[in-house]
């Protein structure tokens, strides 16, 4: 089981009000029912989505729930993008080259893509600030280092210094993102930790 990150707090979700707005088959199996989710609970559900023991839609239920976690309209949202892709290829397609392995620049800027294309992955209510915790869930490996898919939100965007090159508060470009992935990347190998650590510091104003 993956470690909690330094300073990371669980999301406290009302599980009954998620199940009940949510279709049966995009309940992730195994998934916390207390109400604290971790970030590790989600990577559970992404290493059985690439093991082939989990659903495309279970998957993005999961980050679903971390993500939106108590505000009472997530589940009304999350139910609308998982309609958006009733089968799940859609999910599947956008994420095929990034679950297989570590994925380089060119494959995130890919995937980044086509969640953005309407003809591709684009569904409801699945702007970049939730897509990229999608990209980050199936594509993060630890230890690796280098460029990793990292979270991209209002809240991280506010945050960012001008040298992350972000430039806009939502509605981000490939090129930001992966200047954002850049940049978290030189920070995290100067301060000795993992990008992912940086992206969280960023989140939390530290």
């Amino acid at each position: 089981m993956r470690q909690a990150l330094p300073g990371e707090r669980p999301i406290t979700v009302h599980v009954d009000r998620w199940r009940a707005g949510l279709p049966p088959d995009a309940w992730p199996d195994g998934f916390p029912t207390s109400g604290d989710v971790w970030r590790r609970d989600v990577f559970a559900v992404a290493d059985a989505y690439r093991a082939g023991s989990a659903s495309a839609r279970q998957l993005l239920a999961a980050v679903l729930i971390w993500g939106y976690g108590p505000i009472g309209y997530g589940p009304w949202r999350a139910a609308k993008s998982l309609g958006g892709d009733p089968t799940g290829q859609r999910l599947t397609s956008a994420l095929e080259e990034v679950a297989v392995s570590a994925p380089d620049e060119a494959v995130l800027r890919t995937a980044y893509q086509r969640f953005r294309d309407p003809g591709q992955a684009r569904l409801p209510w699945l702007g970049p600030a939730f897509f990229t915790k999608v990209l980050y869930f199936v594509g993060y490996r630890r230890g690796v280092g280098g460029v990793q898919p990292l979270i991209l939100d209002r809240v991280v965007a506010s945050r960012l210094p001008a040298e992350a090159g972000v430039t806009r508060r939502n509605g981000w470009s490939s090129d930001e993102w992966l200047a954002y992935l850049r940049w978290a990347a030189e920070q995290a190998q100067t301060r000795g930790v993992e990008p992912e650590v940086v992206e969280l510091a960023v989140a939390q104003g530290r």
